[in-house]
């Protein structure tokens, strides 16, 4: 049984979206998973269905390094939508950036739930998928 309806993946990595949509498919935690290559794209997607609360997802697995609209532009953008969303989302930002400035300024933003260093292992993604739950 699957407690997680929708998750969003925000990445511009075909490889990384092909395996972690994999991972996710395999243990079955998720229903449904769109995979968004910029922060533009899911930001549009947002603004457009931000009253229809069931197209919203309850995660969000979000890139830093994108073209077009980073994660950090996205993020800024989403604040700003925020407080007309009636569903409360999970972000996590998903990185391989190691630098104590980035991990120090995702904390620093509400919206972000954590922050997880790439590579995203099965364990890492299983156990945040089943945190939410």
């Amino acid at each position: 049984m699957t407690a997680i309806k929708k998750l969003f993946l925000v990445d511009d990595d075909k490889v990384f979206t092909f395996l972690t949509t994999r991972i996710i498919a395999k243990n079955n935690l998720v229903e449904q998973v769109k995979v968004f290559g910029n922060g533009l794209d899911i930001l549009n997607f947002i603004a457009e269905n931000i009253h229809d609360v069931a197209s919203l997802p309850e995660i969000i697995l979000l890139d830093l390094n994108m073209p077009i609209m980073d994660g950090w532009q996205f993020l800024e953008r989403y604040i700003d939508l925020l407080p007309k969303i009636d569903k409360e989302i999970k972000i996590y930002v998903l990185s391989s950036s190691i630098f104590p400035e980035d991990i120090d300024k995702a904390k620093t933003i509400q919206a972000v739930s954590d922050y997880i260093i790439k590579p995203l292992t099965g364990d890492k993604l299983i156990n945040i998928l089943r945190k939410n739950s």
